[in-house]
């Protein structure tokens, strides 16, 4: 039995959660127990959740405060932080494990592929990728000088358990980029990995925005975070479901 819990932090995720449910379903190895975190949600997705066999609790909304409830309740080793727009390879738990076994390295991502029903956006996904070089580069060279990466919710984070608990986990007062915060605190531990193996992710906030407004978002909010600016983070990143 693998020793990975998966965390899905949720807030209104009906309409992705049943493709998410069936991936999960087929991964192999299995999982040792799928922890969803609800923000309040008002739709189906508790009940969807729930019959799909994962077990659910609530915290208030907010990524980082779901992100730590999971992290909380997760009952193995490795936890996995997985968006619920973001879709796996079916041996996602044998990579997680395979990697974290390098005791060098303290945290570690997939390369998101950013995906609608009939397109890949190439353009986005590339300056997504990108940007786990130039983030660190501009805003935090020492980390940049030491191979560390940045990485974002879309990367489907992974780590042991204990060493995000020993870093005191993500700052709830970040309503975004809080990914990145805790790719800084775990670099302390060792090394932050940005793996070969992709992921599909939703490209709803891109078909919402726009390609070029959604990409000068990405930028926007990630200087504004690097140069401090935190409180004023959520303001300029509109949600979208």
């Amino acid at each position: 039995m693998s020793d990975v819990t998966i965390v899905v932090p949720m807030l209104e995720e009906e309409a992705v959660l049943p493709r998410l449910i069936r991936t999960l379903a087929a991964l192999h190895p299995a999982p040792a127990e799928i922890v969803a975190v609800d923000g309040g949600s008002t739709d189906r997705s508790v009940a969807l959740a729930l019959a799909a066999g994962w077990r659910v609790i609530g915290a208030p909304a907010g990524r980082g405060i779901q992100i730590n409830a999971g992290v909380a309740a997760a009952a193995s080793r490795i936890v996995c932080v997985l968006h619920a727009d973001t879709i796996p390879p079916d041996d996602m738990v044998a990579v997680i494990e395979r990697t974290l076994a390098d005791r060098r390295v303290a945290l570690a991502g997939f390369t998101p592929l950013i995906c609608g029903p009939d397109r890949t956006r190439w353009g986005t996904s590339f300056h997504n990728w990108i940007k786990t070089w130039y983030a660190p580069l501009l805003m935090r060279p020492d980390l940049f000088l030491r191979g560390a990466r940045l990485l974002f919710g879309d990367h489907a984070m992974f780590f042991r358990r204990d060493d995000f608990l020993g870093v005191g986990g993500c700052d709830p007062g970040i309503p975004v980029m809080e990914e990145a915060d805790l790719c800084i605190k775990l670099s302390k531990l060792g090394r932050v990995r940005l793996l070969d193996r992709t992921v599909q992710t939703s490209d709803r906030r891109i078909a919402a925005w726009g390609p070029i407004r959604a990409n000068w978002i990405y930028f926007k909010v990630g200087m504004m975070w690097g140069l401090g600016a935190r409180g004023r983070l959520a303001r300029h990143y509109p949600d979208v479901r």
